[in-house]
């Protein structure tokens, strides 16, 4: 038996896994309430507890962890083009599983420092211009962080002939600073991994122990990655197998939280017609963002707003006055359990409207473009048409009873033909919620990984009820 302990310190629960790799099984999980003011041990502590009087005592090999706790990994972006450089350090950090609390473009001014100042970031993505390019602005918005009361960590991640001058600049002024190669090095190609890879590693030098997580490393052997970051692994593993079993090919993931709802997508997300051209940056073939209006709790009322209180009172068979009342009272009360069943209708519902707008927003968009020639179309980001996989995970995708049917939020809709979500995708939900701490093993271990995460996900269908008025949008065909 080779017995691993995995880890997730979320913001809420803290939640253990005991795997043995000799199986590969899954030996028993645990869950308790994450504690942060005592650095997570007391959380820690019980959760371990549960689960010794499942498995009894067991000698991890090693005992792996990742955190979402004390807000995750927040992090700014800062760099040229809204559209260009600044896109790229987004995706850059969104990638690598960070929450991004801010968003800059060309130079900042006193009043974006100040705000920058306030929302105090764990790190500074700093980007700006092609290799060879505009580098003004990287060594003028390197001097506002230099002189500013900011001490996160910056990444200089920009034009390569200024990044040497901006590094000086935040070291003279005793700024933690790290250089890796341009997000953008020219127009139309990313390079976003080497970003990524500086920004996990600046999390576990720093920002561990920067937010007291130290304490409970003396019980494990580290916390390897953010949270959003092993979720990452997993749906990478998923789709691409162990390197001997194909996976399942592109897919699309949706975790769906109090606060905000994740997407990540692994698929090519090319124009699939010939008349398409593609307009703006190319986008990764592993996405992720973070939709941070669009939860079931603390974001509960402006998820409402955004999705109207009159659709979601039609989804869950209820008034709009007790679609109001029910949305406040989940953001005043973030750890709030429905018992009632119209409680557990209006879950589901603003489940399904949060994955319907998330996924939206995660898929690119097309539009007829008339020319001498014809009709031609553009597309703005990744076409994901074909994606014939969608999984969920997320507490209201764990234990709810219309998985299937929330998660057909993600399809394509006639009403919005613009849209390019998938047409017509198999549903899977993490049943047993292993995916965050699965997503520890997917890298160094990729066949126990993958052996047990297909076994940890389960094929559901939707509804053919639905919610009340909801027609089944799986009949739905695409018609660009």
């Amino acid at each position: 038996m080779r017995p691993y302990l995995l880890v997730d310190f979320g913001s809420t629960y803290t939640k253990m896994t005991a795997v043995d790799l000799d199986g590969p099984a899954v030996l028993g999980t645990a869950a308790a309430p994450t504690t942060v003011d005592d650095g997570l041990i007391n959380g820690y502590s019980q959760a371990f507890q549960e689960l010794t009087a499942k498995t009894g005592p067991l000698k991890f090999r090693k005992k792996l962890a990742c955190s979402s706790a004390a807000g995750g990994l927040r992090m700014a972006a800062v760099g040229l083009v809204p559209e260009l450089t600044v896109e790229a350090a987004k995706m850059a950090a969104l990638g690598a599983g960070a929450r991004v609390v801010g968003v800059y473009g060309y130079e900042l001014t006193p009043e974006e420092v100040t705000e920058l100042s306030s929302l105090e970031p764990d790190l500074i993505l700093l980007a700006g211009g092609t290799d060879g390019g505009n580098r003004e602005t990287l060594i003028y918005n390197a001097r506002q962080l230099a002189e500013s009361r900011l001490e996160a960590p910056v990444i200089i991640a920009g034009n390569k002939n200024a990044a040497p001058e901006a590094g000086d600049l935040l070291r003279k002024a005793g700024k933690p600073c790290y250089r890796v190669p341009n997000v953008l090095p020219e127009l139309g190609r990313l390079n976003i991994e080497p970003a990524q890879k500086a920004i996990r590693e600046v999390f576990l030098e720093r920002l561990v122990r920067a937010k007291g997580l130290d304490r409970v490393e003396k019980e494990i052997d580290g916390i390897t990655m953010p949270t959003p970051a092993a979720v990452l692994a997993v749906a990478c593993r998923l789709a691409g197998g162990d390197g001997h079993t194909p996976g399942l090919g592109e897919l699309l993931l949706v975790d769906v939280g109090g606060a905000t709802t994740d997407v990540h997508s692994v698929a090519e997300g090319f124009p699939t017609r010939p008349d398409v051209f593609l307009r703006g940056l190319p986008e990764p073939r592993v996405k992720r963002s973070v939709e941070g209006d669009l939860g079931l709790r603390s974001s509960a009322e402006a998820l409402l707003e955004i999705s109207s209180p009159a659709v979601a009172a039609r989804l869950a068979g209820l008034s709009e006055e007790r679609v109001r009342r029910g949305a406040e009272k989940r953001r005043r009360q973030p750890g709030y359990l429905p018992v009632e069943e119209d409680e557990r209708r209006l879950d589901e519902a603003l489940a399904r409207l949060a994955v319907q707008t998330a996924v939206t927003r995660h898929a690119g968009s097309i539009e007829k473009i008339p020319t001498p020639y014809g009709i031609s179309y553009i597309q703005t980001g990744k076409d994901l048409t074909g994606v014939k996989n969608v999984i969920g995970t997320g507490g209201i995708l764990v234990h709810g009873l219309q998985a299937g049917t929330i998660l057909a939020g993600a399809l394509f809709d006639p009403a919005a033909p613009e849209s390019l979500k998938p047409v017509s995708s198999r549903f899977f939900v993490d049943r047993r919620y292993l995916f965050s701490t699965l997503g520890l093993l997917a890298g160094e271990h990729p066949y126990e990984a993958f052996y047990l995460l297909q076994a940890a996900v389960e094929e559901v269908r939707q509804e053919k009820a639905g919610f009340p008025g909801q027609e089944n949008s799986n009949q739905h065909t695409h018609g660009k």
